[in-house]
């Protein structure tokens, strides 16, 4: 079964995804959802991550709590600025964050919460795993920038995953 369905969920997803695209249930609608419900999952196998194993499950919906407060604050924030400031007057630059974490699954956490948040976006990480490049939009102090995302992100994601 693994063999030729390694991720059975997807696939019966993709199959009823497809049928309910088309608006039919004739044969043809059915063997082309059961051939791409096999072969996606197959052709993409080697783009997924390393199977995660969550340690903290109850500090996982903490750090969505933190991260969904400072997404509203953020908005308002980048909203506000652009608003209310001159270009001239806002400070945009990159800052290299220092990172602990090296595992794959906590990365993609937080590139996902770092991309998501109005104000920052994500520009690269070091092939080591060892510094994160980051944009951010208005930035007065970099240290204190810096300090927050390894406090409020990188150290619940270590947590969670290491």
């Amino acid at each position: 079964m693994n063999r030729w369905m390694p991720l059975p969920s997807l696939s019966v997803v993709l199959f009823v995804l497809w049928v309910l695209l088309n608006q039919s249930v004739d044969a043809a609608t059915l063997l082309l959802a059961a051939v791409l419900a096999i072969a996606v999952p197959l052709l993409t196998r080697s783009l997924r991550p390393a199977p995660a194993h969550l340690r903290r499950h109850a500090l996982l919906f903490k750090l969505a709590a933190h991260v969904a407060v400072d997404l509203v604050v953020s908005a308002l924030d980048v909203a506000r600025l652009l608003l209310t400031r001159r270009t001239r007057a806002i400070s945009s630059r990159f800052v290299q964050v220092p990172l602990d974490m090296r595992d794959p699954n906590g990365l993609a956490m937080l590139a996902m919460v770092l991309c998501l948040t109005p104000g920052t976006a994500w520009a690269e990480l070091a092939l080591d795993r060892s510094t994160l490049l980051i944009h951010v939009f208005d930035l007065e102090d970099d240290e204190a920038f810096i300090a927050q995302i390894k406090q409020r992100y990188e150290r619940p994601l270590m947590e969670i995953f290491e």
